[in-house]
């Protein structure tokens, strides 16, 4: 596989190991005790995903294994898109993002995740819109849940609208993640991107239904 304008690899489609248990820790974890506002929250557990610790290990071999690259692909209905690389060379590991902004801006983009992110961000309705829009007969992931939480790594926290976890949560529920475990890993996400402590006004409690 090649991408345009990146030059680490070998590189291989890693999508169907989107759907494999064990995939959201192994990608969203490091966002829960930290991120770009250094606000930690913890050591991460698998059980935050509701994830088996055997199979976040087992997957871990899988997506780190320096002989090839995973890539998973979120491209856009309007041309816009967003390659994701997980970079796990001897000596260099990172998440890498190759954006693509829509056919008219025809621009190209690159960021890394490196414990915070460096470089090219979304903000939350640029997430929301390449999530929710994929392209028909693209390669990659076409998932709106999925799409989501590949790209959450790249957003750009400060103005985040009311309503953002519950629609985060959502998208963690629809890969699996149980009701009142999403709600909770959804909090640590948003506070490890945003650097504080988040509360949503329209996030209802799990118990209350909402």
């Amino acid at each position: 596989m090649l991408i345009e304008g990146y030059d680490h690899g070998p590189l291989e489609a890693g999508e169907p190991l989107v759907a494999r248990p064990g995939f959201w820790s192994n990608y969203l974890s490091e966002i829960c005790v930290g991120g770009t506002g250094g606000a930690g929250t913890g050591h991460p557990l698998p059980e935050w995903f509701g994830e088996d610790g055997a199979d976040v290990d087992a997957l871990s071999e899988v997506l780190f294994d320096p002989e090839r690259l995973p890539v998973f692909r979120v491209p856009g209905a309007d041309g816009s898109g967003v390659v994701v690389v997980l970079r796990n060379l001897p000596g260099d590991y990172g998440i890498d993002f190759v954006l693509t902004r829509p056919v008219e801006d025809c621009v190209q983009q690159t960021a890394t995740w490196e414990g915070e992110l460096s470089g090219a961000e979304l903000t939350w309705p640029e997430l929301v819109r390449i999530a929710d829009s994929p392209a028909a007969d693209a390669e990659g992931v076409d998932d709106p849940a999925a799409r989501l939480l590949l790209l959450l790594p790249l957003l750009n926290g400060l103005d985040m609208p009311e309503g953002a976890s519950g629609r985060l949560s959502a998208a963690l529920t629809s890969v699996g993640v149980t009701q009142d475990l999403a709600l909770s890993t959804a909090e640590r996400l948003l506070t490890g991107l945003t650097g504080k402590a988040w509360h949503d006004p329209a996030w209802g409690s799990p118990l209350s239904g909402g």
